[in-house]
């Protein structure tokens, strides 16, 4: 697609200075269409029509998340057109005195909503903070698990999956070793929390997916990394999820798994939806091999009465796929 971009498109697409202020938005960040029109002060099927003609040129793609549709620049990593587009808006931002003001209103705009995310994220976070406290009392403390995590995960991590991000967390702490973050959830609420969180490292770094880890939306081979981070207890099926996650897994790569080990706290089922329990070593190392990837042995945490286990495997080639 990218290299049958032709010019003439393009350039009818920035005639206009409500097309170059989107543009000079979506640059910083990954934003809804409604946050658009907030800081456009303009309707919302209005700026929608200046979308569809970003898009349709080629300069910025849309993504569905629940009822919200956001907007991103398209990446001119690959493309000579689009990275000298994006030197050439620095550049008219810079010489047009008119367009450098409305553009700098802009982002004193976008910034009172990024504000107001991280106040919608605290807010979210003292509202589940007892709840929460009472399940992090049964395990080791946070810190200690995320420390033993960067530990067993060394070395670089190339392109990395978060499935079930939540807050982010976990794609923070690796954001730094990573050279392209995918932050995934389920839910649109928990992908609003962890884009307040990571959206300093901006649309080029990271992206945020919703979607489920039975169906990843992305390519075959595509990823280095891939992490659950106290996710797979919640699912049905952790066979399918996993089986799912060596698809995406590049042969070489690694899947971290970072969960409960066995036990017997059914409480956890109707208070925090779990839905299994834990897994023994033997489990997992079945799950592993079985969707074709080759476990190292297991690091645990015994801090609490909930044991939490850290599970490394590498991902073979297909022809080395386990029987």
């Amino acid at each position: 697609m990218l290299g049958s971009m032709q010019a003439e498109p393009i350039l009818r697409a920035l005639a206009d200075t409500t097309r170059l202020r989107i543009m000079r938005l979506i640059s910083s960040m990954e934003l809804a269409v409604g946050e658009i029109a907030q800081v456009m002060g303009q309707s919302q099927p209005r700026v929608s029509r200046h979308v569809a003609i970003l898009c349709d040129a080629g300069l910025a793609e849309r993504r569905r998340e629940g009822s919200w549709i956001f907007l991103r620049a398209v990446s001119g990593s690959q493309n000579g057109l689009l990275a000298a587009v994006r030197r050439v808006l620095d550049l008219a931002e810079a010489e047009d005195a008119q367009l450098g003001v409305l553009c700098e209103g802009d982002r004193d705009k976008l910034a009172a909503i990024r504000a107001a995310r991280e106040t919608q994220a605290q807010d979210y976070f003292a509202a589940h903070a007892e709840s929460w406290d009472e399940l992090r009392r049964l395990h080791s403390a946070d810190n200690l698990v995320e420390q033993a995590l960067v530990t067993a995960l060394d070395g670089p991590l190339g392109h990395v999956l978060d499935v079930g991000t939540g807050t982010g967390r976990i794609a923070e702490l690796f954001s730094d070793r990573a050279a392209r973050l995918v932050a995934l959830d389920k839910s649109p609420a928990m992908l609003r929390l962890a884009r307040a969180r990571l959206q300093h490292l901006g649309g080029e770094r990271v992206e945020m997916i919703q979607g489920d880890f039975t169906n990843l939306p992305l390519p075959a081979a595509s990823m280095d990394t891939v992490l659950f981070h106290q996710v797979l207890h919640f699912a049905q099926n952790p066979a399918e999820a996993l089986r799912e996650a060596a698809r995406v897994t590049r042969p070489g790569g690694r899947v971290a798994i970072v969960d409960f080990s066995a036990h017997q706290h059914e409480e956890l089922r109707e208070r925090y939806a779990h839905v299994r329990l834990g897994f023994t070593d033997g489990q997992m190392d079945a799950l592993l091999r079985d969707a074709g990837y080759e476990p190292a042995s297991p690091v645990a945490l015994e801090g609490g009465e909930l044991v939490v286990k850290i599970w490394i495997a590498k991902r073979l080639p297909a022809a080395r796929k386990a029987a």
